[in-house]
């Protein structure tokens, strides 16, 4: 299976692990990013030995997208995103959506230990 079928069929078990590592965490940074006219908050887990970033961001609007970013064979890192459906929404735990809430609308990062975002 390749990652870019794998971010468009199975985005609720990329979700899940995501929230998973996050929620395990001792510290985890909720960030603000813009880029062009886009604005959002992001959290990111980096898997190093396999040369792989996944995150989910807050968009305005309660639009929410799970990115998925590796690097190919000539080196060039290559970012997927897959808007997530309210079911795959509903696996992302309350307070984690919260904080995320807040960077949006604060525009401002956060840091907070992970298992404040499981509840």
């Amino acid at each position: 299976m390749t990652y870019e079928e794998l971010v468009r069929n199975h985005p609720g078990s990329l979700v899940e692990k995501i929230v998973t590592e996050v929620v395990n965490k001792d510290t985890v940074d909720v960030h603000f990013e813009t880029e062009d006219d886009q604005e959002w908050a992001v959290i990111k887990i980096h898997l190093y030995e396999e040369d792989k970033e996944m995150a989910l961001r807050l968009l305005e609007k309660n639009k929410w997208v799970l990115q998925f970013g590796y690097y190919d064979e000539d080196d060039e890192f290559i970012e997927l995103l897959q808007p997530l459906t309210q079911t795959e929404i509903d696996l992302i735990p309350k307070g984690l959506q919260k904080v995320m809430l807040k960077v949006l609308t604060d525009e401002e990062g956060l840091r907070l230990p992970g298992n404040f975002l499981s509840r």
